[in-house]
């Protein structure tokens, strides 16, 4: 009798270039091991699901585990223009270290299977549109994605 294929249920809630990479980084991983794997946007981790993902930042506010070259106070994280220096700084970073970029991981994900489900009722709220998203998206409410949940042999929040 064949092995049955595990299963992963991720959701990702956050829209920020440097949360974009977990929920990307586990769904490929899963799947290159032969997990099946469904992916749920909903609230700003919708935004992943845009068809050019330019706008995606870094904040350095709040984020008291972000590596700076030089200490910085809280009030420094806030001034105009810190957003996209810790942004191109990131960018840089990864790129520097050869680390894919989040369009690749996502195209990676849906060339190996993984579903993207979109959830309707963060997109009705945020005015958004199926056609504002790449192609291969499911939308569907929690109830669709709870269904695909039900029996996952593992659920993570990322």
């Amino acid at each position: 009798m064949p092995e049955e294929k595990k299963k992963l249920a991720l959701v990702s809630t956050k829209g920020a270039l440097d949360m974009a990479y977990p929920p990307f980084i586990l769904a490929s991983t899963a799947a290159a091991l032969g997990y099946e794997v469904g992916l749920f946007f909903s609230f700003y981790g919708l935004e992943l699901l845009r068809k050019e993902l330019d706008h995606l930042k870094v904040s350095p506010l709040g984020n008291p585990a972000m590596p700076m070259p030089l200490p910085m106070p809280t009030l420094a994280m806030a001034m105009p223009g810190m957003e996209e220096l810790a942004t191109q700084m990131m960018k840089a970073k990864m790129k520097d270290k050869g680390i894919a970029s989040l369009e690749e991981l996502r195209t990676l994900c849906q060339e190996a299977g993984v579903q993207f489900f979109a959830c309707d009722m963060t997109m009705r709220m945020f005015d958004l549109e199926e056609s504002d998203f790449i192609d291969g998206v499911e939308i569907g409410g929690a109830a669709t994605f709870l269904d695909f949940a039900s029996d996952a042999d593992i659920q993570l929040f990322v």
